[in-house]
């Protein structure tokens, strides 16, 4: 359910043990490191067991057995716990099936998980984001009348949004009132109470421990991994934004989407890229994959960590146009409802905590990419200008690079491009 996952945490079922089972139906909520999901029915049948009511799984841990009312269930789930893969089901075997956790580990960057779900009345499949049948369920839509545009014509969010937007302007008969509201977040986990620890002379000492969660026990693994495994090194330089703060200004006072530092930072970056594309690259080992599009990841900070959602093609993009990508990512993603090919795809990743007044800090990369940019506050400070002490307006950027494929050379080239573009922004509009 994620590139990165290999447990899920079982939130809660949606059906019971003898309940009736359709292709389509949704069986649990499970909190991935990403994100909270619905696991949807692949099989027909009966919800014959429950192995985990709620909890922590491992990848490929049978969590159900779905299967003919009064089957040995139990022979069924001793099959599947034998096999390497935890699912000992055939479409030759009565039983129909056993329902795992999965994940699409070697899916390409970006693939949205899609689960093939079998209309019962058809002979062939309907593949589907568990998103997009849940707007369509919503919506009144027959979700079969769909184009899919995904990976074998799998229907996402998007083409969900393209029907409805196309019903309502058709002019044919009335068309149902369409809504697209989104499933509900579960409810934040309960937090353990305060609890004494030991009792000493004088007074109680006392603490708590706080549930770690799955977004949280991702990020321990992931940076733990990249900061040890890959050999870091920082590059920091110091930009003059006098002239990028005039032309936000400018901009703002002309345009109705208030452009933010962020979003020139964003687009600077991107169009460094392009100037220097042996940093938009990634180690494989045995290779060094250089990207040919420019997917910017923007670290967003949640409740529970950090988020990475992903504004793909930045290049191409106006400022505007980043904006308002920016901004509905970085909502989605502390309603913790950002898809994961919302957050997969980056090829260079910007953390930004200059608007926490931190004026210089460094990042861990951000796998797979090679680099990671960590901004600053921009902070008015004396500078020498012509021999002169003036007040100036400068901004401290540092670039965490993985040695293994980008040299200091290569960082440092593309430190002086992206200072030339803030320092010059009016690069920014031709």
């Amino acid at each position: 359910m994620s590139d990165t996952m290999e447990e899920g945490n079982i939130v809660g079922w949606m059906k019971k043990e003898g309940d009736p089972i359709e292709p389509g139906d949704l069986l649990a909520e499970i909190e991935t490191d990403k994100a909270t999901m619905e696991f949807e029915s692949l099989w027909e049948g009966v919800l014959l067991h429950i192995a985990v009511k709620e909890g922590t799984v491992p990848v490929e841990g049978v969590i159900a057995v779905i299967g003919q009312k009064g089957e040995d269930w139990k022979a069924a789930l001793a099959t599947a716990q034998a096999t390497p893969s935890g699912n000992g089901s055939s479409q030759s075997e009565p039983t129909k099936a056993v329902a795992s956790q999965t994940t699409a580990t070697n899916s390409p960057a970006g693939m949205e998980p899609s689960i093939a779900v079998a209309a019962p009345s058809e002979g062939h499949r309907t593949k589907a984001s568990p998103l997009a049948r849940s707007m369509a369920k919503e919506a009144g839509i027959d979700i079969s009348k769909v184009q899919g545009s995904g990976d074998q014509g799998r229907i996402v969010k998007k083409d969900i949004e393209a029907f409805v937007d196309a019903a309502k302007k058709s002019p044919a008969p009335a068309v149902p009132a369409v809504t697209t509201a989104k499933p509900e977040v579960p409810e934040a986990e309960t937090i353990a109470p305060v609890v004494p620890a030991f009792s000493f002379s004088g007074g109680e000492e006392t603490y708590e421990d706080l549930p770690v969660s799955q977004m949280r026990k991702a990020i321990a693994r992931r940076l733990g991994e990249s900061k040890f495994g890959a050999p870091h090194f920082y590059l920091t330089i110091e930009i003059d934004m006098a002239k990028i703060i005039k032309l936000r200004r400018q901009l703002n006072e002309a345009a109705p989407t208030k452009i933010s530092f962020n979003d020139l930072v964003v687009k600077a970056c991107a169009s460094a890229l392009n100037q220097h594309p042996e940093v938009n690259v990634s180690w494989m080992g045995d290779a060094i994959r250089r990207y040919k599009n420019v997917h910017i990841g923007v670290a967003v900070a949640v409740d529970e960590g950090l988020l990475v959602p992903v504004i793909r093609h930045a290049d191409l993009k106006t400022l505007s146009q980043i904006n308002v990508e920016v901004k509905a990512l970085a909502a989605k993603a502390r309603e913790r409802k950002l898809q994961p090919d919302e957050m997969s795809g980056n090829t260079f990743t910007i953390s930004n905590l200059g608007m926490l007044d931190i004026e210089e800090f460094t990042a861990i990369l951000n796998p797979p990419d090679a680099c990671i940019l960590a901004v600053g506050a921009i902070i008015e400070k004396p500078v020498v200008k012509n021999g002169k002490i003036k007040i100036g307006s400068r901004m401290k950027v540092t670039m965490s690079c993985d040695h293994r494929v980008v040299d200091g050379a290569t960082g440092a080239k593309f430190l002086q491009t992206l200072k030339g573009i803030l320092e010059e922004p009016v690069r920014l509009l031709v």
